[in-house]
């Protein structure tokens, strides 16, 4: 416990999923967090909300704030990290969860949509990312860590699943590509100055809220799911550490740290192969 005691980290896409189990494991290991979604309260018929996931910190003696922020709003973000470091002082990790996926086969896929999913995925973290190097260069020391996906790489073919299923990730995959390429050029060029900039993926479908999609492909397939703590144990790694340019996926990195999954609290040790209990 204490890993990232005194640091104030930020993170995209905080409300539920995996931003919401990165803060709760964040906080448990001692950073103050903010957490950033597009509104504080419900969002549609999805469970857990902002305000839920921020109280939900408290009550195990953490510390939290939230921002409100549309991402997609050019002038809402545009002071984003300034108004997070008044909560708590300067960022010390940026982590930019927040994404969007908008699924349809690659020659159907409209402009308005494409446009969404890169601003989103790929203009959204470099911007965070170009708001918080002053204040970790002024510090002399920074974790970005930018949340990709498995889609980056075209799967294997033919799919275990289906055709289509292959073929519709195809435009948010190549989001995720361009994410995985200006973060490995950003990390070379701030290791010097220790600043480490990663990326992680899950390496298995995490069935968070707002994820149906792929939900009846993991009732298929048990073995193609895994459970949210293990990309928060991977995240706490990255951002806790001297790694530069890592394109990492959560079981194998863990697995090659030599690292144990925990609890979202810290206290418990888990087996990297349970499953999420609501496949």
């Amino acid at each position: 416990m204490g890993q990232l005691q005194g640091k104030t980290a930020l993170i995209t896409g905080g409300s539920r999923g995996i931003g919401r189990a990165i803060a709760k494991r964040f906080a448990a290991e001692g950073a103050a967090v903010v957490l950033v979604a597009s509104r504080a309260g419900a969002h549609g018929d999805l469970p857990g909300t902002l305000d839920d996931a921020v109280a939900e910190i408290h009550a195990a003696g953490g510390r939290a704030a939230a921002e409100v922020c549309s991402l997609l709003d050019v002038a809402a973000r545009a002071d984003l990290v300034e108004r997070a470091a008044a909560h708590f002082g300067p960022i010390d990790i940026l982590v930019n969860n927040a994404a969007m996926q908008r699924a349809n086969m690659p020659s159907r896929v409209s402009t308005d949509h494409r446009n969404q999913m890169f601003d989103l995925n790929v203009n959204v973290p470099m911007e965070l990312a170009a708001q918080a190097l002053p204040g970790m260069r002024q510090r002399g020391a920074g974790w970005i860590l930018n949340i990709s996906s498995a889609t980056a790489l075209q799967p294997v073919a033919p799919y275990r699943h289906t055709r289509e299923a292959a073929l519709v990730i195809a435009a948010y995959g190549a989001s995720k590509a361009a994410l995985n390429r200006y973060s490995e050029g950003l990390a070379h060029e701030l290791a010097p100055e220790q600043i480490y900039v990663n990326t992680l993926a899950p390496e298995s479908i995490v069935l968070t809220p707002g994820a149906e999609y792929v939900r009846e492909i993991a009732q298929r397939f048990p073995d193609w799911a895994e459970p949210v703590e293990m990309m928060a144990e991977a995240a706490l790694s990255l951002c806790s550490g001297t790694h530069v340019a890592r394109v990492a996926y959560s079981r194998q990195w863990l697995h090659a740290q030599g690292r144990s999954v925990h609890t979202l609290d810290g206290k418990t040790v888990l087996g990297d192969a349970f499953l999420p209990a609501d496949i």
